[in-house]
């Protein structure tokens, strides 16, 4: 056993630099991790390392000393006791320039270790995923991982503490540049990484625990309180990306993610320019929208679906048996308004829709994937914003939240996931809808809950398939959100059904959708009118269907 001195284990420069000779890595996520050990074993560092970490880095042909041989002690239950040892957090606590502490270690036969490299237990991707067990969740806890980041980083004046695969590459090149040190401001900041990794890990952890009704027998999906709001909110989301800017260029904007590797904020951007703030924002309201129609009650089996969203409203929404069919109809909608837009579809891309797409201005695009054929057709267009998202798109029971933030404080609800089918409907006119209609309907009141209130939505099928016609958002007055979407349209508005994200309170805005040509009417009912506006639709010839449920959409 080589037990170094202080003065040989990390020499110290007036510039700050310490010399790194020994590396622990054990990590969950081994992106990089091989060519980030190489260039720390081409500086004569030792690599120290644990179970599949050590395991990865021998088949990659590099030497490696198990940690077992480090600490005398084997590995135990399973894996759960690896690195909770004297003899790992001795060798990264000591203070290398106290005395007492370097003759502690030597009589104690600890070796020093001058870089800790460890990314942690992917708790939040195992709690989100749908149906976990209980017991994975559980298991997925890291002690021994956060132990060591905290040990490393509280040290930092002797000890490196990588936690992040971003920061291999600066690394290496900084080793590299000093001759196998780093500067005491890299490890500085590397520290100030660590403890906030810390920090979102264990507010990760404390969230998804408080929303567990109660423990689940072992493999048994975890029960979540869906009635419970959390008795804390905790935001500690790591930065993903700074921002151009925000809303306007005057406004300093970032990206951070919650570490689940769903949605908007994980996908992966497959070319185009950099993203900004409201494409973001824009992206997240298209794929919101057209996720929602991979429901088998409500849409057809693969059925197609194309969002076109500007500044958060959709222009142009519809369904179809192919993506092109979905995007042409939802062109069709309001051409002029998708002008610049961003769209969301829920399928593959294919070459033929992406052939069609490209013939517009659009700012970005979100689908599942692209197929190779349209990647090659949208190449050309260099500023493109092609994003691909996990096609998750279940709930898995787990309670999903939406928070505001608001002068002193935050508001935080349910997000708005409660979906309609027919036989969740309550016909209140003599006329019942016609299976056409209906179908309509159920579309109509799909694009209508993605509208800024107050929101109209005229809408009609061809072949089962919907297609919005004209729509109204964002208006103060119900009545004016009829009459606005009725005159943006540009398709004929005759024989066409409209959904009102929230009751008609007098007749006249029953009245107006009617006059436009609306033949049905989809709302939630509950106005202490509702009978003077059956009235009116019974007299119109307007077969009119209740939800029972609201669909206000402030922002």
């Amino acid at each position: 056993m080589n037990i170094e001195s202080a003065s040989t284990a990390s020499t110290e420069t007036t510039s700050g630099l310490r010399r790194v000779r020994r590396a622990l890595l054990s990590v969950t996520d081994k992106t990089g991790l091989v060519e980030f050990a190489r260039a720390l074993g081409s500086h004569g560092v030792e690599l120290v390392s644990t179970g599949g970490t050590a395991r990865a880095l021998r088949e990659a042909g590099l030497s490696v000393r198990d940690i077992s041989d480090l600490t005398g002690f084997p590995e135990m239950l399973d894996g759960r006791v690896k690195t909770l040892h004297p003899k790992v957090h001795g060798g990264i606590l000591h203070i290398r320039n106290n005395a007492e502490h370097v003759a502690s270690v030597r009589e104690h036969g600890i070796e020093p270790i001058d870089m800790v490299v460890v990314n942690l237990y992917a708790f939040e991707k195992t709690a989100s995923r749908p149906g976990a067990a209980f017991s994975d969740i559980i298991e997925n806890i890291d002690i021994g991982g956060p132990s060591m980041v905290r040990s490393a980083a509280k040290n930092f004046e002797d000890v490196a503490i990588v936690t992040s695969v971003a920061d291999y590459a600066l690394l290496a090149e900084e080793l590299a540049a000093n001759g196998g040190s780093l500067t005491r401001a890299t490890r500085w900041r590397l520290a100030r990484t660590a403890f906030a990794v810390t920090a979102a890990y264990d507010a990760g952890i404390a969230t998804t625990l408080e929303s567990i009704a109660a423990p689940a027998a072992h493999g048994e999906p975890a029960a979540y309180d869906s009635d419970a709001m959390p008795p804390a909110v905790r935001v500690i989301d790591p930065l993903k990306t700074v921002l151009r800017y925000g809303e306007n260029p005057h406004q300093r904007a970032a990206l951070y993610v919650d570490g689940s590797g769903r949605g908007v904020a994980a996908a992966k951007q497959l070319q185009g320019k950099e993203l900004s703030y409201n494409n973001i924002v824009d992206l997240d309201a298209c794929w919101d929208l057209v996720r929602e129609f991979d429901s088998a009650d409500l849409g057809a089996a693969g059925e197609a679906a194309v969002a076109i969203i500007k500044h958060t409203n959709p222009c142009g929404a519809a369904t179809g048996a192919t993506v092109l069919e979905a995007y042409r109809r939802a062109l069709e909608s309001d051409p002029v308004s998708a002008f610049g837009s961003v769209i969301g579809i829920n399928r593959a891309v294919d070459a033929e829709a992406a052939e069609e797409i490209a013939k517009l201005f659009v700012e970005a695009i979100i689908a599942p994937s692209f197929t190779p054929e349209a990647l090659a057709r949208f190449a050309s267009k260099k500023n493109l914003r092609l994003l691909e998202i996990a096609a998750d798109r279940t709930d898995a029971g787990k309670p999903v939240r939406a928070l505001k933030q608001v002068s002193g404080g935050f508001l935080m609800q349910d997000a708005d996931r409660v979906r309609i089918v027919e036989a969740d409907l309550r016909v209140a006119t003599k006329r019942a809808p016609t299976q056409e209609e209906m179908r309509a309907l159920l579309f109509a009141w799909i694009v209508c809950k993605h509208v800024k209130s107050n929101a109209i939505v005229y809408a009609r099928c061809n072949a089962g398939h919907g297609q919005t016609v004209g729509i109204g958002a964002g208006q103060m007055s119900r009545v004016d959100a009829a009459r606005f979407g009725a005159m943006k349209a540009i398709l004929p508005l005759a024989g066409t059904v409209a959904a009102s994200d929230a009751f008609f309170p007098f007749p006249d805005g029953l009245e107006t959708v009617a006059a436009a040509g609306a033949t049905a009417v989809i709302q939630p009912g509950g106005s202490v009118r509702d009978a003077e506006v059956v009235e009116a639709a019974d007299r119109l010839g307007v077969s009119m269907v209740f939800t029972g449920i609201r669909h206000f959409r402030h922002g």
